[in-house]
Parts: C-alpha cells; sequence; structure tokens
C-alpha cells in the first residue's frame, strides 16, 4: 500500500466523520428548534392566561368603583380630591 492509499483511505474516513457529525448536529437542530417551538407556545399560552385573569379582575374593580361612585358621589368626590392633592404634595416635592 502506497502513501496516496493511505492518505486516500484517510480523507474516506474523515468524510464518513464529517457526514456523521453533519447528521448529528442537524437532528440536534432539529431537536432545539421542536424544543423552542414548544416553549414559546407555552409562554404564549399562560400568557392569554395572565392576561384573561387581569382582564376580569380590572372589570370587576371597574364595576366596584362605578357602584360606589353612584352610591356616594360626595365622599367619592372628596376622596379623589384628596388623592389628588397627596400625588401633588408627593410629586412637588421630589422635584426640590
Amino acid at each position: 500500500m502506497t502513501v496516496s492509499d493511505h492518505i486516500d483511505q484517510a480523507a474516506d474516513a474523515a468524510d464518513e466523520t464529517i457526514q456523521g457529525a453533519e447528521k448529528r448536529i442537524h437532528a440536534l437542530a432539529l431537536r432545539l428548534e421542536k424544543a423552542v417551538q414548544e416553549g414559546l407556545e407555552l409562554i404564549r399560552s399562560q400568557g392569554r392566561t395572565y392576561a384573561d385573569t387581569a382582564s376580569e379582575q380590572l372589570d370587576t374593580a371597574q364595576r366596584y368603583v362605578t357602584e360606589q361612585v353612584q352610591e356616594r358621589p360626595l365622599a367619592s368626590t372628596f376622596a379623589a380630591l384628596g388623592l389628588g392633592v397627596l400625588l401633588g404634595v408627593v410629586l412637588s416635592s421630589r422635584k426640590r
């Protein structure tokens, strides 16, 4: 066997190794892509659930505030005025 035969065999072995590595990398990339897609779908579904819950809670709070304002308009007005003054004092003291 000549030196060139050994070189050819080594080159063939290297090609086989490279092709095998490419196949494994491709399979790994496909699995990784699938895992990422599943993770994103899980995040989307959880996000929708949280958004729906938050929306329901905001609706409930809005109904409660509306009912309280309609039942006690004067107290609501003074509460809003007091809150506005308090926020004004806090915000003006922060600028100094």
